[in-house]
């Protein structure tokens, strides 16, 4: 019997995190210097903390250890929020590269609450 174990890759909040998070570097790398040193490196920080406590909680032993770092991932969604904002307050985004970048921290939420339950119901430890 062939046994085939979840992979980070497999996990559906992290392939989005990880695609948001590149698509908001992509964006920065743009733009001057001043605004980059000031919102663009906490944007990308951000963005960056959510994929990376997701593979930081799959790659832990409990369940209970796992489930903490999935939760800091929501914090880094609310502060990526506010980094949109500010970003599309001081005319640093389009309208859809703010769009966009929206549209999928409203969504990840909803991939980390499925990761949670996933993981509550599936782990035994």
């Amino acid at each position: 019997m062939l046994v085939r174990y979840l992979k980070l890759n497999d996990v559906r909040a992290y392939k989005i995190a990880f695609q948001l998070s590149n698509f908001v570097w992509d964006v920065i790398i743009s733009w001057d210097q001043f605004s980059k040193d000031t919102v663009g490196k906490q944007f990308v920080r951000s963005t960056d903390s959510i994929a990376a406590n997701l593979a930081e909680g799959f790659g832990r032993y409990s369940k209970k250890d796992k489930i903490k770092f999935y939760r800091y991932s929501f914090g880094s969604i609310k502060e990526s929020l506010d980094w949109n904002e500010k970003s599309m307050k001081r005319k640093l985004l389009n309208k859809e590269q703010y769009e966009h970048i929206l549209k999928v921290l409203q969504e990840l939420p909803r991939e980390l609450n499925h990761l949670i339950k996933f993981t509550n119901e599936k782990l035994a430890i």
